[in-house]
């Protein structure tokens, strides 16, 4: 039989004429699914880079795996399906490239069924019906053949495998973005590449490092867009660039004069996703945007359905567009959760302000956030404390476009003040201080301009002194001067008194015994909480005269009658261990390491500090952490180096606070003697070592450090160790998720590879064993 072109022949494209990068692992994992799949599809949204990595496997394959020949067939441009299999036998051959669709598809059989060969079939999306029906007929016909195939969506034929492509890692927002923090990260290696071609000598500087980092994270990664935005590098810096990208789709335009059309503007390769959506996808797409950093199915249901898109519909096109590659989905916490990429998003919420719908949607996605953080703040004291404020905590961006939404319409003011004090912790528990003050006080000046001369006894009265004396609490937490914070407070309670807001009188009552703790002022702190407390029970606010007990139990743990402390620690367990609770839980723990601190029971005042970090983590809660973590530094002065990290440790949760203290006001003086005695028993090069490593840390690498003072289980991780311990107490993985503050399937994968290391097939022996290791003597 004929043979056709000799071994490792590449047909259908020529040479690469730029690098390819960030995509190394990428190409082995595909190179290695086609060793054993039939069909590979690399799927994802356009611009992600499919083309460029097929092309590389494909050209690696030609060398080695595929002796009959690596054919690439080109389909952007072809628009008739029944001209597929002439397209692709004309790769093949092209001295008969014009037989008529079923000629052709018998003629690419007889050609191919012999063969051992690779076809790639490139941009299948828009003749996907076509593509799969020919894909089938092949594989189906030739054993040796393979097909790659690059699609916006599966080609959805039995035997596929499909690879998800994802946009190129981007720098995180929380790390550093000097040159050396950048120089490994996918996406500013691509940036600086395409930029030096079109600028010789480019170079990200220490000065728009920042800049670049921000750019490619704002371009979500995607290889399309990273290269328009450096080819504006000839005109523009970095600065400049990142500036113009409010209006993204005029700005990246400019793509190879030789491309076709909808590879030449990042407008352009969007529109081809859209026009291969239905109308219905189309509207769906276009209402979602209204959605920031994700979305559930319950909350798209309740903000995008209607007669126009009736509900039982919704779910059908939601998964359309997830196929298409226009929304992604992951599982976060245990949940189904959505995304777009922001390009994607932007589209849509183009095409929504288009349709004149967009207020009413904004609208219904506000009421939406509303009634979610109304109910948070219902269900806040109970067994779904945890759970709602992980919710809250994806759903932030979310909660930001509705506080948006309620600023800019006029009248909205005094509903985004009821967005912003339910559940009346978050602000703290997230370590969002300044965030939070900025919408309390924005919005309370539009309230007052909307509703001055109001009623002060009213509903909304009510809601304004909350939000009052919730923004003076949260510039207390930052450091105010204590002379603003009582003027503050002082304002608060006589509006309070006014309209006679009892609950939130007690508030100031608390706030005042905060104050008086900081002042080492115990035993009138206690009795302030005391009084406050009493009110609470009278209003039936159970976890706020808890709060008022436990603050009560830190002022005597601290510098009072440790009797009192104990036994106001035993009740506020108690009540926690009844309601399911965490938080006043994790604040009991915290008081009982700082009674156990006065006792001089270090051992004892780790355990605890260690046990309350445990409760509190999971809720971004760093303020309190931090306290905790001041408690375990004390402990370890026996080992200087140690207590160096802890102290660099606390530096950088307090920074993560965004506040002004760098200590609990009633630490400080015990901080800075501690701080001067490790100073002391270290050189001072010594010191600063091990004090920049505890700076320096992410939140993971300093809690592990802080909560783990060995090195771990031999053989595990000690992110692998703590899961260990956790499995050992009982804890499922979704609790083993929200207690390490990660996403349930990385705690499953943890558990997975534990038991892989250490040999056991279940958990109960791994629960065993972890509880039997806590057993044995140190040592051993």
């Amino acid at each position: 039989m004929e043979r056709g072109p000799a071994m490792g022949a590449f047909v259908g494209l020529g040479g690469e004429l730029t690098s390819l990068i960030g995509r190394r692992t990428e190409t082995a994992r595909i190179a290695r699914l086609l060793s054993g799949a039939r069909l590979v599809t690399l799927s994802g949204v356009g611009g992600v880079g499919k083309t460029r990595l097929a092309l590389r496997v494909a050209a690696d394959a030609a060398r080695s795996a595929f002796p009959d020949g690596v054919y690439v067939v080109e389909l952007a441009a072809l628009r008739d399906p029944e001209q597929l299999a002439p397209s692709v036998l004309g790769t093949l051959d092209v001295a008969n490239p014009g037989r008529p669709g079923a000629d052709a598809t018998a003629a690419l059989v007889a050609r191919l069924c012999e063969r051992r060969a690779l076809l790639v079939l490139d941009n299948c999306e828009h003749l996907i019906d076509a593509c799969a029906r020919l894909v089938d007929a092949l594989l189906r016909a030739a054993p040796g053949l393979r097909v790659l195939a690059t699609s916006r969506q599966p080609l959805g034929i039995a035997g596929e495998h499909v690879f998800p492509v994802e946009p190129l890692p981007v720098p995180a927002a929380d790390q550093g973005h000097g040159v050396r923090a950048l120089s490994d990260n996918p996406a500013v290696a691509l940036f600086t590449d395409r930029a030096a071609a079109v600028l010789p000598g480019f170079t990200v500087t220490e000065s728009d490092a920042a800049a670049v980092a921000e750019l490619v994270r704002r371009l979500d990664g995607l290889p399309f867009a990273i290269e328009l935005a450096a080819a504006r590098i000839r005109s523009l810096t970095p600065h400049e660039i990142l500036e113009r990208l409010t209006d993204r789709f005029a700005l990246l335009t400019g793509g190879s004069r030789v491309a076709a059309d909808r590879q030449r503007t990042l407008r352009a390769l969007i529109d081809w996703s859209h026009e291969l959506c239905t109308e219905r996808e189309r509207l769906l797409w276009a209402r979602a945007s209204v959605f920031r950093g994700g979305f559930d199915l319950e909350s798209l249901e309740r903000v995008c359905a209607d007669a126009e898109l009736p509900p039982a519909a919704l779910l059908d096109t939601l998964d359309a567009l997830v196929v298409k590659s226009i929304v992604n989905c992951r599982h976060e916490s245990g949940r189904a959760r959505y995304h777009m990429l922001e390009t994607v998003r932007e589209y849509g919420h183009e095409r929504l302000a288009a349709s004149g719908s967009l207020d009413a949607i904004r609208r219904r996605h506000r009421d939406r956030y509303a009634e979610l953080t109304a109910r948070a703040g219902q269900e806040w004291f109970g067994p779904r404390q945890v759970d709602w404020f992980t919710r809250l905590r994806l759903d932030h961006p979310n909660l930001r476009a509705a506080l948006e939404f309620c600023l800019e319409r006029p009248g909205q003011a005094r509903s985004g003040l009821a967005l912003a004090v339910s559940p009346r912790h978050y602000w703290i528990t997230a370590g969002l201080l300044s965030e939070g003050r900025r919408w309390l006080s924005r919005l309370l000046a539009a309230d007052h301009a909307q509703h001055h001369g109001d009623d002060a006894a009213g509903p909304g009265a009510a809601l304004r002194v909350q939000a009052q004396v919730t923004d003076t609490y949260l510039g207390m937490l930052q450091g105010d001067p204590e002379s603003d914070v009582r003027r503050a407070l002082a304002t608060c309670e006589a509006a309070a008194r006014r309209g006679g807001h009892r609950r939130e009188s007690a508030w100031v009552g608390h706030h005042h015994g905060i104050l008086a703790i900081w002042n080492e002022d115990f035993a009138d702190a206690a009795e302030l909480f005391v009084r406050a407390r009493a009110e609470f029970r009278a209003q039936g606010c159970l976890d706020a005269a808890l709060e008022c007990r436990v603050k009560f139990a830190i002022a005597h743990a601290y510098g009072g009658d440790v009797a009192a402390a104990d036994e106001a620690c035993g009740e506020v367990e108690a009540a926690a261990r009844a309601h399911d609770e965490s938080w006043l839980h994790g604040m009991a723990l915290l008081a009982r390491a700082l009674l156990a601190r006065r006792a001089d029971a270090p051992v004892d005042a780790i355990k605890n500090a260690r046990a309350a970090i445990a409760r509190l983590r999971p809720f971004h809660d760093w303020w309190d952490v931090a306290m905790c973590v001041e408690v375990i530094a004390w402990s370890t002065q026996d080992a200087p180096r140690r207590a160096a990290r802890l102290l660099g440790v606390l530096h950088m949760l307090w920074e993560s606070v965004g506040g002004r203290l760098g200590s609990a006001p009633f630490m400080r003086a015990q901080h800075v003697r501690f701080e001067a005695a490790v100073r002391e028993a270290l050189p001072t090069a010594a010191f600063d070592r091990e004090f920049r490593r505890g700076a320096r840390a992410t939140v993971d690498e300093a809690m592990a450090y802080v909560l783990d003072d060995a090195a771990g289980v031999p053989g595990l991780t000690r992110r692998e160790s703590q899961v260990a311990e956790l499995v050992a107490e009982g804890l499922t993985n979704k609790d083993i998720a929200a207690r390490l503050t990660i996403a349930q399937r990385t705690a499953e994968n943890h558990v997975e590879r534990i038991l892989g290391k250490l040999g056991f097939t279940s958990r109960t022996q791994l629960a065993v064993w972890a509880y039997e290791r806590r057993a044995e003597p140190a040592g051993s």
